[in-house]
């Protein structure tokens, strides 16, 4: 159905497809209020970022209905629709956004419904679409049994994945005998890497806001590879943020008049994910780590007898072995770890532990130093002194080593990897010719 509908929707002009996409976003505008809400509800996201997630959105996809033109010179849809696979903790952000921009570069769209989360926000967004005139396909069901469909139909012109390196991996050994579309992006274990530095208060700024949504994000950092000469002085300012976190239910309130808490995060996905992070703590500890810091469920904020098996509190851990999961993966929950170094070698080295990652960021006074040390980090996007992020709109986005598979995305460069130029072209991506790398 939806190969046929794209057939249809690539004989639509352009200024049609924007009218149309333009409508969708108003719809999304106007019920911002209850896509947030869903959020809340469906994945636990605090109330101001789950508006946040709404109007990022809104303001993403209305930035490409103005630039999308010149992007689109020369180009042809895809032969097939895209098939987004996508994560739950962003279903409107990355997801909607994405399949949005999909529609207004002239291709159908299928996605599906992510497994833990996100469904009923995500139905409604696509309802909306189809309201609008969208082509729009919504499934749902096991990755297993619809991935021949989603992954391997001759139908699907591209493949847009989003999750963890498990799935990915299979994904990928999938698409490796044929020439599909896809972009794979995959966790990575993103770290901070801190060097003759003396900023603090700065620092803690970042750290503080890092913990947004329980670093339940592909762009977290939960990773610190400190200089050990520094380290008395990094605990000392990390210990202050840590202690400043407040987490707990999403919508507590003393008084219904009361606007929601502006909390930094509220549960994690799932009990059986609090359950997991625990027993890689334990695990850990046992292999010799050492704990720095570890909350309680005493210091959230919760309703009277609610249930609170899917929260849990911030840890910090210092020196997991590399044979923990905790010392080389992304664990995707407000769980950081620390390690200490005794050369700029040994930094990079550390920093690089998880073959590849999407962001990372340098901390040192001496910026030459920092810059020539990013060079040698196996991620996407290095920050001096500051942190990095996905971005929206113009900036692109991708990922080094297993943290990506094939096109970067990202303002003309997600246009151009859901579209065909001319023969020959290469698209800016994570391929076996690292020369297709983009210039950092």
């Amino acid at each position: 159905a939806a190969a046929a509908e794209h057939k249809e929707w690539v004989k639509v002009d352009l200024d049609e497809r924007r009218a149309r996409v333009a409508r969708c976003v108003d719809q999304l505008e106007a019920h911002r209020e209850l896509l947030a809400l869903l959020l809340v509800w469906e994945i636990g996201k605090p109330w101001r970022q789950a508006l946040t997630s709404v109007d990022r959105t809104v303001t993403g996809v209305r930035w490409y209905l103005e630039e999308i033109e010149p992007m689109l010179s020369g180009r042809q849809p895809l032969a097939g629709p895209v098939s987004n696979i996508a994560s739950w903790n962003y279903p409107l952000s990355v997801l909607v956004h994405a399949m949005l921009v999909q529609l207004l570069a002239g291709d159908a769209v299928i996605a599906k419904t992510p497994t833990d989360g996100g469904l009923c926000a995500l139905t409604l967004a696509a309802a909306l679409m189809r309201r609008c005139e969208l082509p729009v396909t919504l499934v749902s069901g096991s990755g297993s049994r619809l991935s021949p469909a989603l992954v391997l139909s001759e139908d699907i012109g591209c493949l847009a994945f989003v999750g963890g390196r498990d799935a990915g991996g299979q994904i990928a050994s999938q698409l490796v005998q044929t020439d599909k579309r896809h972009m794979l992006e995959q966790e990575g274990l993103n770290a901070w890497g801190i060097w003759e530095f003396s900023d603090w208060d700065t620092l803690a700024g970042h750290l503080k806001k890092g913990f947004e949504y329980g670093k339940q994000r592909c762009t977290a950092y939960p990773r610190y590879v400190v200089q050990r000469t520094l380290f008395d002085r990094f605990l000392t300012m990390y210990l202050e943020v840590a202690r400043s976190l407040t987490f707990g239910h999403p919508l507590a309130v003393v008084d219904p008049e009361d606007d929601p808490p502006d909390l930094d995060f509220g549960p994690l996905i799932n009990a059986a994910k609090v359950t997991e992070l625990n027993q890689e703590i334990d695990l850990a500890i046992q292999m010799a780590a050492t704990p720095l810091f570890r909350s309680s469920l005493e210091e959230g904020r919760f309703l009277p007898g609610q249930d609170t098996s899917a929260y849990l509190p911030p840890v910090a851990l210092l020196d997991p072995p590399g044979a923990s999961v905790l010392g080389h993966a992304e664990p995707f929950g407000p769980v950081d770890t620390v390690v200490l170094v005794d050369s700029p070698a040994e930094l990079v080295a550390e920093m690089n532990a998880s073959n590849g990652c999407l962001v990372a960021s340098i901390a040192s006074d001496d910026t030459h130093l920092a810059r020539r040390l990013a060079d040698q980090v196996h991620a996407f996007k290095v920050g001096i002194n500051r942190p990095r992020s996905r971005g929206d709109k113009a900036e692109p986005f991708g990922g080094r080593g297993a943290s990506w598979k094939g096109a970067f995305v990202g303002g003309e460069h997600l246009v151009h990897a859901v579209t065909q130029g001319p023969p020959g072209e290469q698209l800016y991506g994570n391929f076996p010719d690292y020369q297709r790398y983009p210039p950092t």
